[in-house]
């Protein structure tokens, strides 16, 4: 019955057999044409600028596909037409300002990327490249694509004649521009960002808008996420480390405009309790003018202000929840006041640079009234924002714990090891989790607590701020989240965070399929993406491990990184061919860029010999067509 019923409704959509047949040839011929283009990239750290780069140039993949088609034309010409593609609005203002040669240079332009477009349009069904053209021009597009084909010269005056009427009113620039936006679409099928756009930069509002402007996108949350998340969600001790890492980094005014944040009484706060404490001043921006004195002292108050709340607040979800086994990160309640130490693993150490004045040596992880009230007027103004409320949705709409997808996994952090390579196993409500359950777990969990934004300490949301600083967490994966020490304690031997076992063992073929395995994936091109940890390209290490059978794509997009790896980030692509992974340089502005003529990346084909180009039906997509298919073939014989 509940079957009828569902081709009942299926015969609504398609009312004659002739429809049904239709839509069946249809998607056996989407089948065999070849798989979109696929974009990976993670830690973006709120770097919309570099961001923004990456997704207008494909990650270089525009470049490569000039190349390919205009394989003899001028190198020089071929960077600019490269570089209009990804910035049309820039490059049409560096067109001639003679209007015959302007006229000249739009022709032509109009040709190539006309050209362009059919190339890249063979991939696709048509239905798929008309949808992506913008309706004003489509008419126009689709027949200068038809009439560019060699056995259309019949055709070439009718062709000549469309774009010289486009010229001589006006509407070429427009037209240009539309072409440029649909041939950035078409280069990119699909984006995967594998965690972390949170944190660090200043831009990541405007990152998060970009992400939901993309046609095709999906999402890995990192733990800078969900401690965003965890925020939203109502845990105290998660918004206020978003906010101190703000303020360390000097985004917390732009952080207060993006999302009309009630900051006031936490200013108030600050400067009547705290005073200038140097080691508590804000990190410099390159892109940001020197702070004024009046306003680095300010923010070196807020900046110890939010510090001890966190403190005070993680000791609270500590003591409540015994089973996350975190007494040892109780710290405040390890301190000897009197002394101005603390003891950490039987060894005493001095400690410097302390704010310990709103803190009670009775209880000292009770937050004062002030605080409560600070912490409330924020929480506040963070769920009431409407552009807040929009991008968390997004992450919990297009996001998961981790992705199986064209027979490759995607995940943020690790799966947690223990010492002897096997997987880790954490108690949560009462029964063990490992592996791809533990994750389940996880997930399960931050939609919980997402769903009930009104709760603030329940174990749902306690078990976001766990994902962010717990030696289980499979998006944190070390042993301990050691900020107290590194603001408190001189000898940096007590800074360090020891890893998971895990980041050891994905150099080890053997353990990375046997993750494979664990998440259903037996096929031998099935590979891991990770994110997470920064590659230190500069001291020799390769982003790509295990034998090819795992690619960390973090390359240090963030500033805060750079030195440590050398470089600006990774991303990666995945066409019918196979992997490319693309190194980028740091970035400077657009204006460089532009007036460099040539963007800032370099590709490297991961796969040295193409294997079989992966068709449509070869893919995760591939799979949900054919049971359409089977949909409507058990259709076609349930119709009269």
């Amino acid at each position: 019955m509940q079957e009828n019923k569902y081709l009942s409704l299926l015969a609504e959509k398609y009312e004659t057999k002739d429809k049904v047949a239709s839509e069946l040839i249809n998607l056996e011929a989407i089948l065999n044409l070849p798989k979109g283009t696929e974009l990976y990239i993670s830690d973006i750290h709120a770097e919309y600028k570099a961001f923004n780069h990456i997704i207008r140039t494909g990650a270089g993949n525009i470049k490569e596909k000039i190349d390919e088609l205009f394989s003899d034309e001028e190198p020089e010409e071929m960077e600019c037409l490269a570089m209009l593609i990804a910035y049309p609005t820039d490059m049409l203002q560096r067109k001639p300002k003679d209007l015959e040669a302007a006229n000249d240079w739009s022709s032509r332009t109009i040709h190539r990327l006309i050209k362009l477009l059919r190339y890249l349009g063979t991939k696709y069904s048509r239905s798929k490249v008309r949808k992506a053209v913008n309706a004003d021009f489509r008419y126009f597009t689709e027949e200068l694509m038809l009439s560019i084909e060699a056995n259309q010269s019949e055709k070439a005056d009718y062709y000549q004649q469309i774009i010289k009427r486009l010229i001589e009113l006006n509407q070429a620039d427009k037209f240009i521009r539309s072409l440029c936006m649909t041939l950035q679409q078409l280069t990119v099928d699909h984006l995967h960002v594998v965690g972390d756009v949170f944190d660090r930069g200043a831009g990541a509002d405007k990152v998060m808008d970009r992400l939901i402007q993309f046609h095709n996108v999906d999402f890995q949350w990192g733990n800078h996420d969900v401690l965003w998340m965890g925020a939203y969600a109502g845990n105290m001790a998660s918004l206020a480390t978003l906010l101190r890492i703000a303020v360390k980094y000097n985004y917390l005014y732009e952080l207060e405009t993006a999302y009309s944040l009630n900051l006031r009484p936490l200013f108030l706060f600050a400067e009547e309790h705290y005073e200038l404490n140097p080691a508590f001043k804000p990190t410099a921006r390159p892109d940001d003018d020197l702070l004024g004195v009046e306003n680095q002292t300010r923010l070196t108050k807020v900046h110890q202000a939010l510090t001890m709340i966190q403190f005070k607040l993680e000791g609270q979800i500590i003591a409540r929840r015994p089973e996350f086994e975190m007494a040892d990160r109780n710290l405040l309640e390890q301190i000897d006041f009197a002394h101005k130490t603390i003891t950490l693993n039987d060894k005493e150490y001095p400690l410097e640079n302390t704010c310990f004045q709103t803190v009670s040596q009775a209880h000292p992880n009770e937050l004062t009234e002030s605080e409560a009230y600070v912490m409330a007027a924020i929480l506040s103004s963070l769920q009431k924002s409407e552009k807040f409320q929009r991008h968390m949705q997004f992450l919990v709409e297009k996001g998961s714990s981790y992705l199986v997808y064209n027979r490759h996994l995607l995940y943020h952090g690790c799966i947690p090891l223990k010492k002897d390579g096997t997987f880790l196993a954490m108690r949560i409500g009462g029964h063990l989790y490992s592996g791809r359950a533990l994750l389940d777990q996880f997930e399960a969990h931050i939609r919980r607590g997402i769903r009930h934004t009104e709760i603030y300490d329940d174990y749902s949301t306690d078990l976001m701020w766990y994902a962010w600083a717990g030696k289980c967490s499979p998006l944190f994966g070390r042993s301990a989240m050691t900020t107290f020490e590194r603001y408190f304690i001189a000898d940096k031997s007590t800074h360090k965070e020891g890893e998971n076992p895990y980041f050891a063992y994905r150099e080890k073929p053997e353990i990375i399929e046997m993750i494979l395995a664990e998440f259903g994936l037996n096929d031998p091109q099935s590979v891991v993406i990770n994110g997470h940890t920064p590659v230190k390209v500069a001291s020799g290490e390769s982003p790509i491990k295990a034998n090819g059978k795992l690619m960390v794509i973090d390359g240090g997009m963030s500033k805060a990184y750079q030195k440590t790896t050398g470089i600006a980030g990774y991303s990666l692509l995945n066409d019918s061919y196979g992997f490319k992974i693309v190194t980028h340089a740091p970035f400077t502005s657009i204006e460089e860029i532009l007036a460099k003529g040539k963007g800032n990346e370099s590709l490297k084909y991961f796969l040295e010999e193409k294997p079989k180009r992966r068709l449509i039906k070869d893919t995760t997509i591939g799979d949900k067509i054919r049971a359409d298919i089977g949909d409507l073939t058990d259709l076609m014989a349930y119709m009269p």
